[in-house]
């Protein structure tokens, strides 16, 4: 039985792992800011003031844990927000890069001293994030944030490989979620994830580093 950390676990995505990962039989860390009726149901361990850009707030969540092995951390935390070159709000972009991209980073650092050879790293990022694939531009802070987070997980395959901790950097498709205001086109957060959790199933050292989506294909940089 596996120990699994996931961040922003209060909807969405986040809330759809911790139910599939609980219903295998894994023991389920979920962190947020504010819980939802939805996560409090499920029974889980739920870690809340998780503030994943505030380094005290993240060594709190740390020292509750008293150490606790960590077999998968799955950084699915974030947010969009939309900025246009006509409206391009700094601010925004700023903030989309203090969760996406470094509140990631600090918690997995932060994280490091618990886990150990055979420990996953999961990377919630975006096709958005994906130079090759941007064929329609704008969405500064959003794009410039995931790509960014992309490349952190590149550099955390390659300094995690001798520790034997595998890092997956995951999109995870177009999902029917609050943040995409659940458009209609988009697929369930339970299809995403059962997709997801095979990836991460399915990791090894030799595939770390590797940016997927959550149906199998590997996504151009």
């Amino acid at each position: 039985m596996a120990t699994s950390v996931i961040t922003g676990s209060k909807s969405g995505i986040g809330l759809e792992f911790c139910r599939q990962l609980q219903q295998r039989g894994d023991t389920v860390i979920a962190t947020c800011r504010n819980a939802s009726a939805d996560l409090e149901a499920l029974g889980v361990r739920v870690e809340t003031d998780v503030d994943i850009t505030n380094d005290g707030s993240v060594a709190r969540f740390i020292d509750r844990l008293h150490g606790l092995p960590i077999d998968v951390l799955i950084n699915n935390a974030g947010m969009m927000q939309r900025v246009t070159l006509d409206d391009l709000n700094f601010d925004s972009i700023r903030q989309q890069f203090e969760v996406n991209t470094l509140g990631a980073l600090r918690l997995t650092h932060g994280l490091l001293p618990q886990l150990s050879r055979g420990s996953k790293i999961a990377l919630i990022t975006s096709r958005m994030g994906s130079i090759a694939d941007n064929t329609s531009g704008g969405s500064y802070g959003y794009r410039l944030s995931k790509v960014a987070l992309s490349m952190a997980g590149k550099s955390l395959a390659y300094d995690l490989h001798p520790q034997g901790i595998a890092v997956a950097i995951l999109h995870p498709g177009l999902v029917r979620t609050p943040m995409t205001h659940f458009i209609p086109q988009g697929i369930s957060p339970e299809q995403s994830v059962q997709g997801l959790l095979s990836r991460i199933d399915a990791l090894t050292l030799d595939t770390s580093g590797t940016f997927w989506h959550a149906n199998g294909e590997v996504l151009p940089w």
